[in-house]
């Protein structure tokens, strides 16, 4: 099949998960009306048609949780015992060694201390959404607050029915604004990722709860609406935000083509998200505000990801890559996982 290039390309699962040491994510409902904007993601005709698809996704995590595949963390005890788990069955960074590789740079089969257990163990997932085109009213966000959605990003490409995105220009209109007090109201944390230039400055005005971005790189390196400016990450960290770093090709390095430019062509190597997390590292001060972000679920697999990446296991490689820059063991840890840990225990206190 040739009609979208990342068919068979797909990068994520959950079997690459448990080995490459990942035992919590932040899983996403997507689903956008058509607003005669370019995305990469398809749209749908109405709002109805969209809050049916999330419905839909939402199912197959429920299925995915019966399987004993997932575990969905809805608040701090959850967290906490399902970090417990993992920590109590030896499996996380302590005993994980990297994907091994053979001289194509791709990845090849090992046994890895702590796999009999990795493979026994759900992995666990905080709701997110990306893009609030299926709220169809306000009440429908508490109805998905009810299901366990946690984190909420108001727009996603273009324009929105709520907020602008990525490529798009202008505030919150009035039922965007009434989103962010419910969002607030409920303790939801808002995922300012793919808002554009006014809808940032304006959640951030508007908005008192807590604030993160999911998977967002820096507009000093890569220059793209899409990305932080230095300013932006500047007033994220006066928040207490954690500022994921993405794995998207075209966001790591400046002059990417869709569907032309190729990871071999640029060069591209995982060692280039070195230099998004180290900027923002470097205007915060300290290694507090970054995480990984990966957007390695999004509508793109390893012909637009970084050449030495086969798959999301290969991620058990940043902390070498981070030894390799200068960083300390503490910090190391805070980046791989800690800096989003702790910013879930301090939202759900």
């Amino acid at each position: 099949m040739t009609d979208k290039p990342d068919r068979g390309m797909g990068t994520v699962c959950l079997p690459e998960m448990r080995r490459g040491g990942i035992g919590l994510c932040v899983a996403t409902l997507i689903a956008r009306i058509e607003h005669n904007a370019y995305s990469p993601v398809f749209g749908w005709r109405s709002q109805a048609q969209a809050w049916a698809q999330t419905q839909g996704q939402l199912a197959w995590y429920r299925a995915m949780e019966e399987a004993g595949e997932m575990a969905q963390i809805r608040d701090a005890a959850g967290l906490e015992n399902h970090l417990k788990l993992w920590k109590d069955e030896r499996v996380g960074r302590a005993v994980l060694s990297p994907p091994q590789r053979d001289e194509t740079s791709r990845p090849t089969e090992q046994v890895r201390p702590g796999a009999s257990q990795t493979d026994q163990l759900p992995i666990g997932y905080i709701l997110s959404l990306e893009g609030a085109d299926s709220i169809v009213t306000i009440k429908h966000l508490e109805r998905t607050y009810e299901q366990g959605l946690r984190a909420i990003g108001p727009a996603h490409y273009g324009p929105g029915v709520y907020a602008n995105g990525t490529d798009a220009s202008g505030g919150f209109n009035a039922k965007g604004r009434e989103l962010l007090k419910e969002t607030e109201r409920l303790g939801m944390i808002l995922d300012v990722t793919h808002l554009c230039d006014d809808c940032f400055w304006e959640a951030l005005d508007l908005f008192h709860g807590r604030i993160w971005a999911s998977h967002q790189n820096c507009r000093a390196l890569v220059p793209h609406n899409r990305q932080f400016s230095d300013e932006q990450i500047k007033a994220l960290v006066e928040r207490g935000a954690v500022i994921g770093a993405a794995l998207d090709a075209w966001m790591m390095v400046p002059g990417w083509v869709r569907r032309k430019t190729t990871p071999e062509a640029v060069g591209l190597k995982l060692e280039r998200i070195m230099d998004h997390i180290d900027h923002v590292c470097q205007i915060a001060g300290n290694a507090r505000h970054s995480g990984i972000g990966s957007d390695l679920d999004g509508a793109f697999g390893r012909e637009q990801t970084p050449m030495d990446l086969d798959t999301i296991a290969d991620l058990a490689r940043v902390p070498d890559l981070l030894t390799a820059r200068g960083y300390k063991p503490a910090d190391i840890e805070l980046i791989a996982h800690g800096n989003f840990v702790r910013f879930l225990r301090e939202a759900w206190k």
